[in-house]
């Protein structure tokens, strides 16, 4: 017998052998086994070092204790926190397709999961809102975006989809109507988390396609006011400078917005349209679109903190160690702008 064969004969039991009414492992073959493994795996590592970096960054460094930069710190908060507590279960359940953790915990867990990619979209929104204001209305900037201001915008983007996620879930609004289904799927060592129609169509307008419509509409916005800015500059003064400004504004805000796009749409499309469909996803489908939105966690450190000059600067000043260094936070000269 060679190792495939061993390999395909062990991964056809259930998740509980003992036990009846046992859900069954997925069959994978070792090569599709290791390739998903070696995928989401490095979705995490990237999820909670990339995140930790901004976290360390905006909390050491003095200068980067403004009203922006804490929208910044608590978008990585989330997106730590998600990789952290939420992926590592979440790719247990994907490459076994069992669940090991208890009933308590599968709700616990999913709650989690909505909440905290909720609660990222929600700051990414809150983050567009903050690069309107610095862009299109810069002499009121300031006196718009405060302290108080991020606040409530931190208040909003945490506590709404707290709300939603543990009221949603807890509450099992989301399966009513289709609890003859639910019963007839199932199973010891399942943790599927499943939306009728009303729930599938609101969780998704809800968590992204309101957020993320105003999103792309207000860089949309922030890309037409910036190209007019740099030409009206290029006019006046003749200077190469505002076309490269010109075409970096565009290069930043495509990637944004095709990133948000990319891993988010095809997720909050399988929620709508599942329940139509009579909840014939396969589950490879499913953990694909799962995985690409947990993937936008992993991306937002590089999208959201690269394009700063002071991320890459105090990223070099970790990395090598000048962190420890005493007073390493009032070093002014490592992160001028």
């Amino acid at each position: 017998m060679n190792s495939f064969d061993f390999w395909s004969q062990q991964n056809i039991n259930n998740c509980f052998e003992f036990l009846n009414n046992s859900c069954p492992k997925s069959n994978r073959s070792l090569p599709r086994y290791l390739t998903m493994c070696f995928v989401m795996f490095g979705a995490i590592i990237f999820t909670i070092v990339g995140n930790l970096v901004v976290i360390i960054s905006v909390s050491h460094f003095k200068q980067l204790h403004t009203p922006t930069n804490f929208l910044i710190l608590s978008l990585a908060i989330t997106d730590f926190i998600l990789g952290l507590l939420v992926m590592p279960y979440s790719m247990v359940r994907s490459i076994t397709s069992c669940w090991y953790f208890g009933d308590i915990f599968c709700k616990m867990h999913s709650s989690f999961d909505i909440m905290l990619c909720t609660t990222s979209i929600f700051h990414l929104f809150f983050i567009s809102v903050d690069r309107y204001y610095a862009v299109c209305h810069p002499l009121h900037y300031f006196r718009k975006i405060t302290t108080s201001v991020i606040g409530v915008c931190l208040f909003i983007s945490w506590s709404v989809p707290g709300f939603y996620a543990f009221g949603v879930v807890l509450s099992n609004v989301n399966v009513e109507g289709i609890q003859d289904y639910v019963a007839s799927v199932s199973c010891i060592g399942s943790c599927s988390l499943l939306f009728n129609k009303l729930w599938g169509a609101m969780s998704s307008l809800v968590s992204f396609f309101i957020p993320g419509a105003l999103m792309i509409g207000i860089y949309i916005h922030i890309f037409s006011v910036a190209r007019k800015q740099a030409k009206l500059i290029h006019n006046h003064t003749k200077s190469k400078s505002s076309l490269k400004g010109e075409s970096k504004a565009a290069k930043t805000l495509s990637i944004v917005m095709g990133l948000f796009i990319l891993c988010w749409l095809p997720c909050f499309t399988v929620i709508i349209v599942e329940p139509h469909l009579n909840y014939s996803t396969s589950d490879d489908l499913y953990n694909t679109v799962q995985w690409l939105g947990f993937i936008n966690s992993a991306l937002n450190p590089i999208v959201y903190a690269l394009f700063y000059p002071w991320f890459r600067k105090s990223f070099v000043f970790i990395i090598t160690g000048n962190i420890f260094n005493v007073d390493s936070s009032s070093l002014n000269v490592i992160l001028k702008f």
